[in-house]
């Protein structure tokens, strides 16, 4: 997997067994990009939270398109291995959490421009995680199957990409 834009394009990374995680493809990343752009702008001195990590791939092009804070939460430790692996090849120092996203978040001191959610699909832990990002967050971003419909204030956008839905969503 590559980084799709920004300093870092075209930038190989490792990625965990894909048991364990469900990279983004390089063309939902880029269109998740982009419209964040469109609500935004210029992602200098914003912050980014990958709340669950998996190869680390979001949190590695928020960096490489100028976002100047990122924090990502893993709880699995060999994905965790390998999301600290890409972000040393880089010469990157995010926040790098090991933790249960549930936990770890309500302990988070900043509240972040940007959050980034897509946990595993069958925990069925959506409406618990945005409720707890609620106040840690300007803009969500949530990766759910496209038979997950959400009931919440705040949308702005959602858009299908096969299988996938991506929605943003104001806190």
């Amino acid at each position: 997997m590559n980084i799709s834009g920004g300093q870092f394009k075209g930038r190989k990374i490792l990625t965990p067994d894909e048991r364990i995680t469900r990279p983004t493809l390089s063309k939902v990343r880029m269109s998740i990009f982009n419209c964040l752009f469109s609500i935004l702008g210029d992602f200098e001195s914003m912050s980014f939270l990958d709340v669950f990590g998996g190869s680390g791939i979001m949190g590695l092009e928020a960096l490489s398109r100028g976002f100047s804070k990122v924090t990502v939460i893993e709880q699995n430790k060999k994905a965790f291995q390998v999301i600290k692996k890409n972000y040393e090849a880089l010469n990157l120092k995010p926040d790098l959490i090991l933790g249960n996203a549930l936990g770890v978040i309500p302990k988070l001191s900043l509240k972040y421009n940007v959050a980034y959610v897509d946990p595993p699909y069958a925990t069925g832990i959506y409406e618990e995680t945005l409720e707890l990002l609620k106040n840690k967050a300007e803009i969500i971003i949530l990766e759910h199957p496209s038979t997950l419909k959400f009931e919440i204030e705040g949308i702005i956008k959602e858009k299908e990409y096969g299988d996938k839905t991506i929605t943003y969503i104001r806190a």
